[in-house]
């Protein structure tokens, strides 16, 4: 396994730990790979919009967090992953249990990389993708972080 993953997996666990929006949200990390982020959320009613849908910004919080976790697994020391941006298109209603994003590397680069993600919903066990994702991660010095 990539040396930089192996030291980057406790500090990338602990900072999805803390964060406040993944905690206020109950997402959980569910794998995590050299390359690879899944990250799900279980269905409970302040998640979701008028029509008991998933709101589209909890399927856009998972996008932004798992492709950015992604990237972040292949940061060498002293970098770090941000969102330059991502294209998000809904492919049908988020209406079930449980929503999952599995979050991939499509291309590593020293300043940007692209991470694809596919979001799918689980009902009665069965899973149906409802988003798909394309995200540019800019990575940065871990010294931009210091105030």
């Amino acid at each position: 396994m990539n040396e930089d993953f192996e030291r980057n997996n406790e500090r990338i666990r602990k900072a999805v730990a803390i964060q406040g929006f993944t905690r206020h949200l109950g997402a959980k990390l569910d794998d995590l790979q050299s390359g690879l982020c899944v990250l799900s959320v279980e269905s409970k009613p302040e998640l979701l919009q008028q029509h008991g849908f998933f709101h589209g910004g909890v399927t856009a919080y998972l996008v932004d967090n798992a492709t950015t976790i992604a990237a972040g697994t292949l940061c060498k020391e002293g970098r770090n992953p941000l969102t330059a941006g991502f294209s998000l298109n809904f492919l049908s209603p988020a209406v079930g249990e449980k929503l999952i994003c599995r979050a991939r590397v499509v291309k590593p680069g020293n300043m940007l990389t692209t991470v694809s993600a596919d979001v799918f919903i689980v009902k009665d066990g069965k899973e149906k993708q409802t988003a798909t994702a394309l995200a540019t991660i800019a990575i940065v010095d871990t010294l931009a972080f210091k105030k």
